[in-house]
């Protein structure tokens, strides 16, 4: 059997650890021996239930470039419905590295650790500092890891220039999608009060889904913003829609719907707030909304960070990226408010929290060689 690298060697021993959100099962133990090893100064910071750790490395005086990333997976599902077991981490006959978390993200995880290996025995005295931030509670609820760390780090002052996450970014190929930037999320349940009654005497009720379902087609049909050359225009979508007592007899006396938008810069929280409340007036509803935000939308344009990204992907793989804010939300969203330059570049996304989730496995190498190249054209 061919000798593994030593990146699929530690992403492989990342996977075998069931850490399913928000357990990290020894994962960033693992991490900070091999960072303590470099000389890192590595602080834990378990909070709550969630372990967190930052760790650094140089001179603080100058520019600092961050990896950040998350030890926690999803859930498998039916373990059945896995052609390989989750958690045993094997490169299958195709080539591909098979597991939960292969993907998102201990792949990018076991790539970053390495690349830093190499650079720091390279560059024992480069520039600036490396810094490591990693949590176990991305994949849940995020309250305890990237968003409270960083509030610790703002409250000391701490410099964050730069940083990569190591989200699976990719779409076809390793490096041809980062993303510099993500939408933000806004979500609301809004609850719709009428009087319950009798199915046969209609007009002694007032039905909550005939008197909500006028408003929320308006809502559906609004046309929030045009969005810019970075993002697309902001959508709204309802997910879930609740009313009735279970019976085919009764009018509900109340209607829930959930909706979310994930918004461009061109519109803010208190604009969409302020438009939707004048729709459900304008209905004439009896209403009550409780808003959510799980996060401002933020943007890295080209600079010293996309730049050196975009040119060691052009000289590892001899491709030209391209920059997105597609997708979901990520704990980049909490570092951006550092006023960090923010960019995710990570595998292909392709099997993220599938069951028979998997990446080629050659392409951690390839990822791994692209942070070295990274951290070369920054810190070097």
């Amino acid at each position: 059997m061919t000798a593994l690298s030593p990146t699929l060697e530690l992403a492989c021993d990342l996977i075998r650890r069931p850490s399913v959100t928000p357990v990290d099962e020894g994962c960033q133990e693992l991490m900070m021996r091999r960072l303590a090893a470099l000389g890192f100064v590595i602080e834990p910071m378990r909070i709550e239930e969630v372990e967190n750790f930052w760790a650094s490395h140089g001179d603080r005086d100058g520019p600092v470039l961050c990896f950040a990333g998350h030890t926690d997976v999803v859930p498998t599902g039916p373990l059945q419905a896995w052609q390989h077991q989750p958690f045993e981490a094997l490169i299958d006959e195709q080539g591909m590295l098979c597991g939960r978390g292969a993907a998102d993200m201990k792949g990018s995880l076991a790539a970053m650790i390495v690349a830093v290996e190499r650079f720091v025995a390279d560059h024992p005295n480069h520039q600036g500092r490396i810094a490591f931030l990693i949590t176990s509670d991305e994949e849940g609820p995020a309250h305890h890891g990237t968003k409270a760390v960083v509030e610790r780090l703002a409250a000391r002052n701490e410099r964050l220039d730069w940083c990569i996450v190591g989200e699976p970014s990719s779409t076809s190929l390793v490096g041809d999608v980062v993303k510099n930037g993500r939408r933000g999320s806004l979500g609301a349940t809004l609850t719709v009060r009428g009087i319950q009654g009798h199915v046969a005497y209609p007009h002694l009720a007032r039905n909550p889904i005939h008197l909500a379902a006028p408003a929320l087609a308006e809502l559906a049909a609004e046309h929030w913003d045009d969005g810019n050359a970075f993002f697309p225009p902001t959508s709204f979508q309802v997910s879930n829609l609740n009313a009735g007592t279970g019976a085919s007899n009764v009018v509900p006396g109340e209607l829930t719907a959930v909706f979310n938008f994930r918004f461009s810069t061109e519109s803010t929280v208190e604009g969409l707030q302020r438009r939707v409340n004048a729709i459900c007036d304008k209905h004439g509803l009896d209403y009550h909304i409780d808003w959510a935000l799980s996060g401002l939308p933020f943007l890295t344009e080209p600079g010293a960070l996309l730049d050196a990204v975009s040119a060691s992907i052009r000289s590892v793989t001899g491709r030209e990226t391209s920059p997105s804010t597609s997708g979901g939300t990520s704990d980049g969203r909490f570092i951006a408010t550092l006023g960090t330059q923010v960019v995710e570049l990570g595998p292909v996304n392709a099997t993220i929290h599938q069951i028979n989730e998997r990446i080629l496995a050659s392409d951690l190498d390839v990822l791994t060689e692209i942070y070295y190249q990274t951290l070369v054209k920054l810190l070097a």
